[in-house]
Formats: structure tokens, sequence, C-alpha cells
């Protein structure tokens, strides 16, 4: 379906970031922000992608008038595919937040063609039905947005965090824009069309987030053909703002593929149990890393196959020796073992470390992986 030309010429504001010939991706704004939602997830994502952040109607940088009253969420689905239309782009990754969450499952069941990958960030198939909206429409057009501002930090945080910049987007965006947003809000359910969605979809849910709990993602994972859903822990409904690394490392996995194909990797060669426990001390602090190490160290290196996997074990125990890291070395002895490599084998390699990086660093690791290959003959005894 070709979008319709805009009477007026205008358009969305947008932000964009990343390479010109990188794979486009689109993120959609919650209500009541700006494209400053995205200030600590766009620039990481923009290292592989052409990122193309938008601003809602009347919020922002964005014309006012681009939307009036009785507004849905395909009018402002259609905005968005004007834009991309604008920078030429065919097909394209979207990940939204709420509202924009809403714009991306419209994109995705009445425009499949255009939607490679999706992410629905802290958002519903459904807003609770259309009374509450129509109110708040009805007092956002009334008396303003000073007040509804005022309430911005229990609605999109939790206690004790803030964004300045987000709560003063709410403060200064265009009353009657915000209103007909509203108004999409409350006619928007897609339910009956969740399952006919093809684009791999990740929900992710804030565990926290009153507005759109996790059962609303849940509702849609169960309903989208394969999809899959994270909730991310002390995240309320504004997830990107608030835990933007944990975020950030399920959007990278979601549409660069590296972290499942390197966490698939990393369980076949370092042991499930291993992994598990690493995953369960991950926090939010840590998640970042814990990306890096699937995406980069697993889903790239690791699965290059330039060199064999035993290959890889005998350079990694070299290495290990060489900087006295242990306790990694014993991880990776373990490793080895799965990579093929037999006791005598991993001997000749620590020996080999005895000429080149010293006997004291050699002794050491000889003792370490004398203990660990005794653990493994006693398991499997």
């Amino acid at each position: 379906m070709t979008p319709p030309t805009f009477p007026n010429g205008k358009l969305p504001h947008y932000r964009a970031e990343g390479p010109a010939g990188a794979p486009p991706l689109l993120l959609g704004p919650s209500l009541g922000t700006s494209t400053a939602l995205w200030d600590k997830v766009a620039p990481e994502l923009s290292v592989t992608h052409r990122v193309i952040r938008w601003d809602l109607p009347g919020h922002g940088g964005s014309p006012a008038d681009l939307i009036g009253p009785g507004a849905t969420i395909a009018d402002l689905a259609d905005l968005v595919l004007a834009l991309a239309d604008s920078l030429s782009i065919g097909r394209f990754a979207y990940a939204g937040v709420s509202l924009g969450g809403a714009v991306g499952l419209h994109l995705a069941a009445y425009h499949p063609e255009r939607v490679s990958s999706l992410a629905v960030i802290c958002s519903s198939a459904h807003f609770n039905g259309a009374k509450g909206w129509e109110e708040r429409a009805a007092t956002v057009r009334r008396e303003g947005l000073a007040a509804l501002a005022e309430t911005a930090n229990s609605r999109w945080f939790t206690p004790g965090f803030t964004v300045p910049e987000l709560i003063e987007d709410h403060r200064t965006a265009d009353p009657e824009a915000y209103a007909a947003c509203c108004d999409a809000l409350a006619a928007f359910d897609i339910r009956d069309r969740l399952t006919s969605i093809g684009a791999p979809t990740l929900l992710i849910a804030g565990r926290e987030d009153p507005a759109t709990p996790p059962a609303h993602l849940r509702e849609i994972a169960d309903a989208v053909p394969g999809a899959t859903l994270t909730e991310i822990a002390g995240a309320s409904h504004l997830a990107p703002a608030e835990r933007p690394e944990a975020v950030l490392a399920a959007l990278r996995g979601h549409f660069d593929g590296y972290a499942p194909r390197g966490m698939e990797v990393r369980r076949q060669v370092l042991g499930d149990a291993h992994v598990d426990r690493a995953q369960a001390r991950q926090t939010p602090f840590t998640a970042r890393f814990q990306d890096f190490i699937s995406r980069y160290a697993w889903g790239e290196i690791w699965t290059d196959p330039t060199l064999a996997r035993r290959e890889r074990s005998m350079i990694t125990l070299t290495a290990l020796v060489a900087h006295g890291h242990y306790d990694e070395l014993a991880m990776h002895v373990r490793a080895a073992r799965r990579n093929g490599l037999t006791p005598e084998e991993i001997g000749a390699v620590l020996l080999q470390t005895a000429v080149y990086c010293g006997v004291p660093a050699a002794n050491s690791a000889f003792a370490v992986a004398q203990r660990v290959l005794a653990e493994e003959d006693e398991a499997e005894a």
C-alpha cells in the first residue's frame, strides 16, 4: 500500500545517526516525550544501523498540525511511512515505546512488506479501553499539560529516578496534538491482528511499569508467532531512559543477531551450567558487558571459521597463562576438553607456555589444570 501524500508537505521531525549505507532502524517515542527518550541507546545502535528517531506531532521538533482530533494509530503509522519514503528507506527495522510501540504493531500488521524486524517496548495491543484516554484528551484540551506533567515521574519512572529533559518535553508539548495522540490510543486495539504479524518480534517489559505492565507484553508475545519476551528488572514505563544498558543489550541481540548466535556458541564451549550462573548474576549494571561478551567474543570471534575451536582453545589457554588469569584458565581448561583437546594436548600447551611465558606462570597453570582435569575425571566416574 502506498502511503498518502500530505497536503501541507510536512513530515515528523527526525534525527538520523549512523552510516548512510547501514540497515535502517526507526525508533518511535512514547506519548509526551521526544527523540531524547533514546539518547542513551541510539548512539550505540547507530554503530551497526542507520538510526532514525522521530517525534510525535506537536512533540519535540514535529509540527503540531500533522494530526487532528480523532486521529488514529494508522494516521501516525502513515506519517512514519511518509518519513521513511522521504529518506528513500523501503524496508526497515523498527522499535517503539508505548505509543511508538503501538505504531510498530500497526506497521507490522498492516504494512508487513516494510517491517523487517520489530521490537515493542513497554507497550500494548490495547490501552485499557477508550474512557480514560478520552477523559485525558478532554482535560488537556481544556487545561493544557502543566498539571499532567507534574505527575509524569510517577507514571514513567521508578521512585527516585527522573530525566528532567523528558519531563520538560511533556510540559512543552502542544496540547492539541497531545490530545489527538490520546484519541489514537483510545481507539487502538490490534489484538485480532497479532497472529498475522510475521516480522521477528521482541517484546520488552518493565517489571515496575504501571501503565503497560508485563502482562500486556506477554499477551502480545503469546499471540505473535515466534515472538520473544524480555522483562527488565527495575524499569518502569520509559525503560530506554531508565535502564538503557539492559534495553540496548536486548535490542542488539534482536536486531544484530550476534547475541543469539554468540549465546549458542558460548553454551557449547563453556557449558550450560557456567552460562546459567553468569546470566543469573547479571544486573542492569553488568548487562552491557554481558551483551558485549555474547555479541563480540562469542558471536563474532569464536564463530569465525578461520580457526577450529580446538585451535582457539590452545590460543586462549596460552593467553590466559601469559596474563596470569588463572580463574579464567580453569574455565577454559574445561572448555578445551569440550573442544576436543586431550589432557596430553593441554599439558603440551602449558609446557609451551613455560618457554615463552615463564616457568612460574606455567607452574601455576599446571596446578590449575591438574585440579580441573581431576575434577572432570571424578565427575565422569
